[in-house]
């Protein structure tokens, strides 16, 4: 038992070492190869720990051996452009000012909901308020807010309700804000879309709506609403 308190902490020692020597502060700090360096060093340094008959330098070698490569790696990817984009990837751009990049998104295995729930997150509840929003190699979402003139009534905060996610509609939105489909189906014919076209759409208690085509710029259009109080 006293073997293995004491490597245990021997083991805590080396392992803090290493992620120290790793310079990030945080796991949202990392990028890709430095995370699956991380997560193989947590579990080669369970292996001794577990066992007080396994050598304790069965976990050690390999912990130095990956804290060895990720100084090599991070090297290399400062010096060369083209390692750091094989290593750690590109930022990619999910909004911009023609609305919503499906390609990008398909690039990173996202859905909508995985982006509005990125947009909220970083502090925004309407895509109309957004210029650029670019994911960045460590998973993080910058936000370049659109430089506009206040248009919301004094008083009044306009909070969207999504009406359609990735071409089919979100049936309890709709009955909430009371807008008709043939109204919904009218601005899409008026724009020579169909649902299916549609990766996002919402509306605001004012009627004011926006559409984010899958391969078209997005725009805005008026909708009829009975239940703008309802939200």
């Amino acid at each position: 038992m006293f073997v293995v308190f004491l490597k245990s902490i021997i083991t805590f020692l080396i392992v803090f070492f290493v992620i120290r020597l790793m310079g990030k502060r945080q796991i949202g700090e990392m990028q890709p190869f430095e995370l699956v360096i991380t997560l193989i060093i947590a579990e080669v340094a369970c292996i001794p720990m577990n066992d007080p008959y396994i050598p304790l330098y069965y976990g050690l070698i390999p912990i130095f051996t990956l804290a060895t490569l990720h100084i090599v790696l991070s090297f290399i990817s400062r010096k060369s452009v083209k390692v750091r984009k094989v290593l750690s990837g590109n930022s990619l751009i999910v909004i911009d000012k023609s609305g919503i990049n499906y390609e990008n998104m398909k690039k990173m295995n996202m859905n909508i909901d995985d982006l509005i729930e990125a947009v909220r997150t970083a502090g925004y509840v309407d895509f109309t308020q957004i210029a650029y929003a670019i994911f960045e190699t460590n998973g993080q979402l910058c936000v370049v807010e659109k430089q506009q003139e206040q248009t919301e009534p004094q008083g009044q905060t306009l909070l969207p309700l999504e009406l359609v996610v990735d071409g089919k509609y979100i049936e309890h939105n709709v009955r909430l804000s009371g807008t008709p489909k043939s109204e919904i189906e009218r601005v899409l014919s008026d724009n020579g879309l169909k649902l299916s076209d549609i990766l996002y759409a919402d509306v605001r208690q004012d009627g004011n709506a926006y559409f984010s085509p899958k391969r078209r710029p997005a725009f805005c259009n008026t909708l009829e609403i009975s239940g703008g109080e309802n939200w």
